[in-house]
């Protein structure tokens, strides 16, 4: 599996001490001046997603479970709590993340579960059950851009979320640092490309490209 991807430059961005810093900061702010923190990708991309699920009524139901994965501040949650949303869960292996997403769900008077989970723990993922809808934003890139042996540590997330997913599920995944056609590559053998979100263009030197890809994926059931 992903042989053919080439893989990218290390970063402080893949390490649990980064995210940490990051939240116990955030957390700060929040507490000092109610700022909810950085929504990862921007706003947009965020509202895209929860526009897209809101449309898919006869695929995914108001009481479908859902799950963010890296859910940071839990704010994609939230927005999808406010449109009706009601089995939702938040995991991020930050526990600095999910306290600040806590508090923030708890001040807002809403029910979402949030747990610090190890997406490459096998056990944590086995308990956690599955969901019908899997979400991703950004923590797929987090995990490709750890210093130390990226490529396996990739190859697990792909197999956890494989495994938490239903079988008619959907996995929907959105990316800055990998184009579509790189994550078709990588995900091919257990997840098949069911659509393509659309996401804002640019044109430079004659080619058309993005800045982040948003695709989704459903279940190779014969793996």
């Amino acid at each position: 599996m992903c042989d053919r991807v080439e893989e990218l430059e290390g970063s402080e961005l893949g390490t649990k001490d980064y995210w940490e810093s990051s939240y116990t900061r955030e957390i700060k702010n929040y507490r000092d001046h109610g700022d909810v923190g950085e929504v990862w990708f921007d706003e947009d991309s965020q509202n895209r997603i929860i526009c897209w699920i809101a449309k898919q009524e006869e695929t995914i139901k108001a009481d479908d479970s859902i799950i963010d994965l890296g859910c940071g501040n839990g704010m994609m949650l939230i927005e999808l709590a406010r449109e009706g949303y009601t089995k939702l869960t938040g995991i991020d292996y930050s526990p600095k993340a999910i306290e600040l997403a806590k508090a923030i769900c708890k001040d807002q008077s809403l029910a979402i579960d949030y747990k610090v989970v190890d997406l490459l723990s096998e056990s944590e993922v086995n308990a956690l059950g599955l969901f019908k809808v899997v979400h991703d934003k950004g923590t797929y890139d987090a995990i490709s851009l750890h210093p130390d042996d990226a490529k396996t540590m990739r190859n697990l997330y792909i197999d956890h979320v494989h495994q938490m997913l239903t079988d008619d599920g959907l996995f929907i995944l959105t990316s800055c640092n990998w184009t579509e056609s790189e994550l078709v590559s990588s995900f091919g053998e257990l997840f098949r490309l069911q659509t393509v979100i659309p996401t804002p263009t640019f044109k430079f030197g004659g080619k058309v490209g993005s800045v982040v890809t948003s695709v989704v994926f459903i279940k190779n059931t014969s793996k």
